[in-house]
């Protein structure tokens, strides 16, 4: 994966300092040593993404208790310096991380054997969270995406009609509770979308996948099958 990203990345793009060492760097600003330093996730469940032996696809939660994502991706593993360059994003207005995430992102669902899906839905903020960051970091991390695959990059379907804390300091309960009721979907933008039955949700981190699985199930309940959820990074 890193060669390939490199060689691609390296034809197109001028040279730049690396966002984590600052040394010369090609591609989207990290250097050679750096790029292969990233905490890679190899191997992951299928269903969320989370970390998993070679030998297994699905992991010990998901085959009993099937999330209602059909499937999952996360390049990268949520420890350093993944944490860091994502962190910088979502909290410090690091936008010149974005292209980076996005890309690494691009790499993971341009490898995936699977149809790519009619429509990418970015996680929505609440918009006080919203005018509080000033930018969505999903969303940021989804143009690159969007733009590469030629696919509709959708802000309107779904939003944060409740405004909630911060799941950062809850537990896996707690995150799950906080969301009860959080998001609606707009029911006559997805009449006039075809009622897509194959969408793909971005986001920057899943954690014990709350977030995504409320968004997922709510879609489910107006008609669409197939979700796919596609994550820059995955807490072990």
């Amino acid at each position: 994966m890193v060669n390939q990203w490199l060689k691609f990345n390296q034809s197109i793009l001028p040279p730049a300092s690396c966002l984590l060492c600052e040394t010369p760097a090609h591609g989207l600003a990290l250097c050679t040593g750096c790029l292969q330093d990233l905490p890679w996730n190899l191997h992951a469940c299928e269903r969320c993404a989370i970390p998993l032996p070679e030998e297994l696809l699905i992991c010990g939660e998901c085959r009993p208790r099937p999330p209602p994502q059909q499937y999952a991706i996360a390049p990268l593993r949520y420890v350093f310096p993944a944490d860091s360059l994502i962190s910088r994003l979502k909290y410090s207005r690091q936008l010149a991380h974005s292209p980076l995430l996005g890309q690494l992102l691009l790499d993971a669902v341009m490898a995936m054997e699977r149809p790519l899906p009619q429509l990418i839905l970015p996680v929505p903020l609440h918009p006080l969270r919203l005018a509080e960051r000033g930018y969505n970091q999903a969303l940021e991390i989804a143009r690159p995406l969007a733009k590469a695959l030629g696919l509709p990059l959708e802000t309107q379907l779904v939003t944060r009609v409740r405004h909630t804390r911060s799941q950062r300091t809850l537990d896996a309960k707690a995150r799950q509770h906080n969301l009860d009721g959080v998001f609606g979907v707009n029911t006559t933008r997805l009449a006039n979308l075809g009622h897509p039955t194959h969408i793909a949700l971005v986001d920057d981190v899943m954690t014990t996948g709350a977030t995504v699985g409320a968004l997922a199930t709510l879609l489910q309940r107006h008609g669409v099958t197939d979700i796919d959820v596609w994550c820059v990074a995955r807490t072990p």
